[in-house]
């Protein structure tokens, strides 16, 4: 091969690696716009100035494109993985963990890396890409697992699992609520969350001490309000399972052993009812606040008391609440409500942890980070519910909670 023929093919595969990349960044758009069902071909095509045959020459498949940006959204994660387990102790894994999570979200934010593909929508893919990259997903989870090193009976195990999976579930929350700061101040944020995962919200000596409060979610409905509730259950556990799209009218009505009709019975529109699932979670998570308020105790028991209510509904039959990530498909006039919401329960469990730190009860951490981790935390713990079927309720929902109450290094809990 001559020279100028060796050339001509490297100047070839750099312009073939640029379009593909760029396909890639739209895509990814597209992806965390509109989840990986509905974002098209033709849509990606004309974000890079392409038709959809010359995209087709890139990634043959819809299903293909998508599962690219989800690979690639998992090889940066996995370099910050990666990177983590150099570090000599499960302490310093989880600092450099989430300090690389922090800085990563600066540089895409300032232009200087890609935009990184929300892995939330992976569950609504059928087919092979699915499966690979769930496995792929799985054996992050297992390196993340590692950082806090080796569980020498069942029960360290379970521990090990809540922190894996409250560590990573929070990391992945971090969009939610990042676009209220700056990124000079991302440094400052990361330090404070590192602290949370260190220490816990509970001062020195203090104890998991929630209080059983009855919801008003535990009354037991009938007639019309029975059937709303049991309909919004089902919506909700196919919409957490299967993602926004993957969770068909079909699929609820099937569910729910009711006819198409019906469901148009209920909701005039697929949206209407994602917002109607996202209300029912944000008001059962404000009746466990409102319930804990009105209890007697620290400020510190109260929260525990607001935790323990909330854990239990994702962990019993009453639940699931709706996941956050739900949002990514939904139209951005109706997810920025949504966001609200969620905000508002956030800064509701940063008003309780200002109280107890004002008396003494919490730890003196930020309210702003620590709330907005407390949320993620209890979102994402529908996903244990196998996990907890394992376990007594009560036992569960404490050593579940032990992640944030007592941080990620406590081992209070296997005594």
């Amino acid at each position: 091969m001559s020279s100028d023929t060796a050339t001509t093919n490297r100047t070839q595969t750099a312009r073939f690696q640029r379009k593909r990349e760029l396909i890639l960044d739209a895509a990814a758009a597209e992806i965390n716009e509109n989840g990986a069902l509905g974002m098209t071909l033709a849509d990606v095509a004309a974000m890079v100035g392409l038709n959809t045959t010359s995209v087709t020459y890139y990634f043959k498949r819809k299903e293909v494109l998508a599962a690219a940006c989800y690979d690639r959204s998992l090889d940066r994660i996995e370099a910050i993985v990666e990177s983590a387990e150099r570090a000599p102790d499960p302490r310093s894994r989880v600092r450099a963990y989430v300090d690389e999570s922090f800085a990563q979200r600066a540089r895409i934010r300032d232009g200087d890396e890609p935009p990184f593909t929300v892995l939330s929508d992976l569950r609504a893919m059928e087919g092979p890409e699915r499966e690979a990259l769930a496995d792929r997903y799985r054996g992050l989870l297992r390196r993340i697992r590692g950082f806090f090193g080796a569980a020498d009976n069942e029960r360290a195990k379970a521990l090990l699992t809540a922190r894996t999976h409250v560590l990573v579930e929070t990391i992945f929350w971090l969009p939610g609520w990042l676009q209220h700061y700056a990124t000079d101040e991302f440094p400052r944020l990361s330090a404070r969350m590192f602290e949370l995962f260190d220490t816990g919200l509970a001062p020195r000596g203090a104890a998991w001490a929630p209080v059983s409060t009855l919801l008003a979610e535990d009354a037991s409905p009938e007639g019309p309000e029975l059937a709303r509730r049991n309909f919004l259950k089902a919506a909700t556990r196919l919409i957490n399972e299967r993602g926004y799209r993957g969770a068909s009218v079909e699929r609820i009505a099937s569910e729910l052993n009711v006819t198409k009709g019906s469901f148009y019975h209920h909701l005039d529109a697929k949206d209407e009812l994602v917002v109607n699932c996202f209300a029912h979670s944000f008001a059962i998570q404000t009746q466990a606040q409102r319930a804990a308020d009105r209890a007697d105790g620290s400020q510190w028991e109260r929260l525990c008391s607001a935790m323990a209510m909330i854990l239990d509904v994702q962990f019993s039959e009453r639940g699931p609440l709706l996941r956050t990530t739900a949002l990514q498909a939904l139209p951005s006039r109706v997810r920025g409500a949504m966001v609200e919401r969620s905000d508002h329960v956030a800064r509701r469990f940063a008003g309780m942890m200002i109280d107890g730190i004002s008396e003494g009860s919490v730890r003196a951490v930020d309210p702003l980070v620590a709330s907005q981790t407390l949320v993620a935390m209890l979102n994402a713990a529908y996903e244990l519910h196998n996990w907890a079927d394992a376990l007594a309720p009560a036992d569960a929902i404490g050593l579940y909670a032990s992640t944030l109450a007592f941080g990620l290094f406590d081992d209070r809990m296997l005594a």
